[in-house]
């Protein structure tokens, strides 16, 4: 069966004076999937959301979003995408239907549509406040509900969840999972790598503005083994844990003084979770507990690009 993709990029480069931002990103996100794009400050995610929404032009390489060249034809690029920010949009004075109804006209949409969105978002009982009296989730709801007056073939959304508390993150997620089985595409960007664990169906991990690995969550994780971790009952045992670990899995341990953790990765299929224990107690370390486990997303990102995810920013309050 061929493979028809909404998003298709090669080779795609992007210079702002001395800084390469994209140096060849190559994407191809299949139709009705949500594809997670996942890096470290500074890889080129955002510049690419840009290039690829037609904001900018690239130096050189080819991009289709939906069929259509972001050079040659960024009106019907335009037509076919949506895109929501990190930060909501929407007017605070106006309530949340005057929000929508005016977007809606701009679109050349039905005001029905304004009306339909606002009640599939669980808005209605909100629609004649004003939208600065909306809780952080509410107003990316309304956000998002905006984005999708025109029905778009793609949707980039990026870091759609930056500040939400879980609960908000959590509907936002509920939000893009029936995008996307109902057969819109999703761009995600995020820093939130659970995020990308529950929603994408694959994942790109962006470093140096390169599509340096790709790969569902799960062939991601594969990539680097599983992870061993033990809890000492004493600080002071902590550089002991990490020799037996050390010896045991082959990879430098990861010390957490704070929680008297110590962990490695480990791509030895033979390793077992009783062996750990076994070995540790033989050194005389006192023990309170120990997992073999499959690493999360957050380990593989600091594992494969040497950095660890940016730290998640505080919870938004309603206003």
């Amino acid at each position: 069966m061929t493979t028809t993709y909404a998003v298709l990029s090669e080779g795609l480069q992007k210079r702002y004076g001395e800084v390469h931002a994209l140096r060849g990103l190559d994407l191809a996100v299949p139709e009705g999937t949500v594809c997670g794009v996942l890096g470290p400050n500074g890889a080129g995610k955002t510049t690419a959301v840009r290039v690829l929404t037609t904001l900018v032009s690239p130096d050189s390489g080819s991009a289709l979003v939906a069929g259509r060249d972001v050079v040659r034809d960024p009106a019907g690029v335009r037509r076919r995408i949506a895109v929501t920010g990190q930060y909501a949009s929407v007017d605070g004075d106006l309530t949340g239907a005057e929000n929508l109804r005016l977007f809606a006209r701009l679109l050349r949409a039905p005001r029905s549509r304004a009306d339909e969105l606002l009640e599939r978002f669980g808005l209605t009982e909100a629609a004649g406040r004003p939208a600065r009296t909306y809780s952080g989730g509410m107003r990316r709801r309304l956000d998002l509900a905006a984005s999708l007056l025109v029905r778009p073939s793609v949707l980039f959304l990026d870091e759609p969840t930056t500040g939400l508390d879980p609960h908000s993150r959590g509907e936002i997620w509920d939000v893009v999972r029936g995008l996307a089985s109902q057969g819109t595409t999703v761009l995600l960007t995020t820093q939130y790598l659970e995020e990308a664990d529950r929603l994408a169906d694959e994942v790109v991990l962006v470093d140096g503005g390169r599509a340096a690995h790709r790969g569902t969550p799960a062939e991601l994780k594969a990539l680097i083994g599983s992870y061993a971790q033990v809890v000492v009952a004493h600080a002071s045992f902590l550089q002991e844990a990490a020799a037996v670990l050390d010896r045991l899995t082959g990879s430098a341990p990861v010390l957490d003084a704070g929680h008297r953790t110590v962990g490695a990765v480990t791509t030895d299929p033979t390793l077992t979770l009783p062996r750990i224990v076994r070995e540790v107690d033989a050194a005389g370390i006192p023990l309170v507990d120990a997992s073999l486990r499959p690493p999360t997303l957050d380990e593989v990102f600091l594992r494969l690009t040497g950095r660890a995810p940016r730290p998640a920013p505080a919870p938004e309050v309603a206003a």
